[in-house]
């Protein structure tokens, strides 16, 4: 890979007034310049100012790589993409989300949806696991398939480099995955590329950058904390309803503030499924 510089921005939002939340997303400097997921709706302020301070055009802009379809990762797209002419990259699984924002809301509707999410963005360019961008002579984005947090959920690998959005989950936040099968293979299949495949840094959505012996650390405690949600939700199921269940797994966890969130609550449905 050429010579590149891969800069972190923090983009903070808020679901309610009571709810602050924060989202990571990359912008990696080579020739040209690339957004690995673009924040929410009015980032584009935060990311436009730093592509200035660092002396670049956003003009530069030369794609826009999005893990998965959730408003706080695609909110900017449609603008950077119609002011800069960016292509965009999903997966096919993301791809109906990111392109009818209104068929998310109802599947999945969360609080100041509309606001976080945008505007619908077209995907110019789908991508499965395994296929690979060369946007610009010696640079490679790689997909790489990580369902769980979502169904097309994807990373991209660039040289040494790994962009894994949400796919792990984190103890100490909201630990939302939607199938417990997909999570454990992404988090297995995390670990392998870590160990076997030569991956200096991990990026992600929810943390600080971590390097391999951290990534292997963090991925460690993910395992772990699905092995406790599901150890609770096989305990305390006795066939009551969602909600109740999510209160008592909530109570036994000593995670009082998750109760009332619908996609924890989407977190332990999946657990309880036979």
């Amino acid at each position: 890979m050429p010579s590149t510089r891969i800069h972190q921005l923090r983009i903070d939002f808020s679901v309610t007034p009571e709810v602050k939340r924060f989202v990571f997303v990359y912008l990696v400097e080579a020739q040209g310049l690339y957004l690995v997921d673009s924040g929410v709706a009015g980032s584009e302020t935060q990311i436009l100012g730093h592509v200035a301070r660092i002396g670049r055009s956003p003009s530069e802009l030369r794609g826009i790589f999005l893990t998965h379809a959730h408003p706080d990762h695609i909110g900017t797209a449609t603008l950077l993409r119609e002011r800069f002419g960016c292509p965009v990259y999903a997966s096919a699984g993301e791809k109906p989300w990111i392109e009818d924002i209104d068929r998310q809301f109802q599947e999945r509707p969360i609080p100041s949806f509309y606001s976080l999410a945008g505007r619908s963005c077209p995907v110019d360019c789908c991508l499965a696991d395994g296929d690979a961008v060369h946007p610009e002579p010696g640079l490679e984005f790689a997909a790489i398939a990580t369902p769980g947090h979502s169904q097309g959920h994807t990373a991209y690998r660039a040289g040494q480099a790994l962009f894994i959005g949400d796919a792990v989950p984190v103890k100490d936040g909201i630990p939302i995955f939607t199938d417990e099968q997909a999570t454990r293979e992404t988090l297995a299949r995390l670990g392998r590329l870590v160990r076997e495949e030569g991956i200096a840094a991990c990026y992600p959505a929810w943390n600080g950058i971590c390097d391999a012996c951290a990534m292997q650390a963090k991925l460690e405690e993910a395992e772990a904390l699905v092995d406790r949600l599901k150890d609770a939700v096989l305990l305390l199921d006795e066939g009551t309803d969602l909600p109740r269940l999510v209160d008592r797994v909530c109570a036994r966890l000593g995670m009082p503030a998750l109760h009332a969130n619908p996609l924890f609550a989407r977190t332990i449905a999946c657990l309880r499924e036979r």
